[in-house]
C-alpha cells in the first residue's frame, strides 16, 4: 500500500453492477483512460472482477467491474453472479448502472432486491443516454426512484464520456479520507497475463458472433522478452468445450484464428508499448465450465473472490 499523508486525500473501492450489457465496461476503459475490461455485445462478457484505478491529485478511486448478473445455467455462471455479490460488502459506493434505451426489467428489480438491505450508499447511472431523447430521461428515472431510494441519480453516456466527471467528483464526496492504495501510474491490480488473456478473448468473441458464446476460456502459456529486442513473445491456448467450436475458431484454412490473431496482437501491442509475437493454439476441454478443476485452472478461483 502507498502511503499518503496529505491531509484531505480520500480514497475508497466502488462497485459497478448492473445487468449482462450495460456498459460497466466501457465505462471502467473510459475512466482509466486504456483498455482493461474486454468488451462485447454479448451478455456476460466479464467473469472476474476487474479492478480499474483513478487517481487524482485529491483521491484514488478503485472500481470493481462485477459479472453482469443474470440467472446462472452452469457453475461458471454461480460463480460469476457470486463474484458479483460479494463485492457489494465491500466497498464504499454501488454503482448501479442501467441502459437508458431499455425499460426496466426483471434483471434491475432482481439487483434492487439485492441491495435492499445494504448500508452502502447506492447511486443509479443511466448510460447511453446519448440513445435517447432528453424528454425521455424523465421518465426512466422516476420507473426507478418509484422502487428504490437511490443516494444520487447520474445520467451518463460511458462511450462518449458525457457527464462522467461530474460522476466522478459526486462519488469523491461519500469516500472516507484513507491511504494512496495503489502507485499513481497504475490503472488496474491485475496482472498482464490476465488482460492479454482477456484481450485474446474479446476477439474471439467479436469474431464468432453467436456460434462460440462463452464456452471458451484463454490460458496464456507464455510470457516471454526477447532481450536486446523490442519484442515480446507470447503463446495463448484458446479452449473450447466442443470439436465443432475448435473448427469454428480456427475457420476455413486457419483464416479466423489469424484474423484473431491480428486483432489481438494490436491491443497486446498498445498495452505492452512493444512489438508482440503472439502464437495462438486452440484446445478441445469438453464441458470445462461445469468442472471446478478446469475452473481453478482457467483462473476462476473461488478463494480469490
Amino acid at each position: 500500500m502507498q502511503q499518503n499523508n496529505k491531509k484531505g486525500f480520500k480514497s475508497g473501492f466502488i462497485s459497478i453492477i448492473g445487468r449482462p450489457n450495460v456498459g460497466k465496461s466501457t465505462f471502467l476503459n473510459h475512466v482509466v483512460g486504456q483498455k482493461i475490461a474486454i468488451m462485447s455485445d454479448k451478455p456476460q462478457t466479464t467473469r472476474n472482477k476487474v479492478q480499474g484505478v483513478v487517481t487524482t491529485e485529491k483521491s484514488q478511486i478503485i472500481f470493481i467491474d462485477t459479472p453482469g448478473i443474470h440467472k446462472p445455467k452452469h457453475k461458471l455462471g454461480d460463480f460469476m453472479v457470486k463474484t458479483a455479490r460479494n463485492t457489494l460488502k465491500e466497498v464504499d459506493v454501488v454503482m448501479f448502472m442501467v441502459n437508458a434505451d431499455e425499460p426496466i426489467g426483471r434483471g434491475d428489480r432482481f439487483i434492487m432486491e439485492l441491495l435492499e438491505n445494504s448500508k452502502t450508499p447506492v447511486f443509479l447511472i443511466i448510460n447511453k443516454i446519448d440513445l435517447v431523447h432528453p424528454d425521455e430521461l424523465f421518465k426512466i428515472i422516476t420507473s426507478y426512484t418509484t422502487e428504490y431510494d437511490f443516494a444520487e441519480i447520474v445520467p451518463i453516456s460511458a462511450i462518449n464520456g458525457n457527464n462522467v466527471e461530474r460522476l466522478l467528483e459526486t462519488m469523491i464526496k461519500y469516500l472516507p479520507e484513507g491511504p494512496k492504495y495503489y502507485p499513481d501510474d497504475q490503472v488496474t491490480d491485475h496482472p498482464e497475463r490476465f488482460i492479454i488473456s482477456e484481450l485474446v478473448r474479446e476477439k474471439v468473441l467479436h469474431l464468432t458472433r453467436e456460434e462460440i458464446p462463452h464456452s471458451i476460456a484463454v490460458v496464456i502459456e507464455k510470457i516471454e522478452r526477447e532481450e536486446g529486442r523490442e519484442m515480446v513473445n507470447v503463446m495463448a491456448t484458446i479452449v473450447v468445450d466442443r470439436d465443432s467450436q475448435k473448427g469454428i475458431v480456427i475457420g476455413k484454412r486457419g483464416a479466423l484464428l489469424k484474423e484473431i490473431g491480428t486483432n489481438a496482437r494490436h491491443d497486446i501491442e498498445m498495452l505492452l508499448g512493444s512489438k508482440v509475437f503472439l502464437e495462438l493454439w486452440v484446445k478441445v476441454q469438453k464441458d470445462w465450465r461445469n468442472k471446478p478443476g478446469h475452473l481453478k485452472e482457467f483462473g476462476f478461483r473461488e478463494d480469490e473472490y
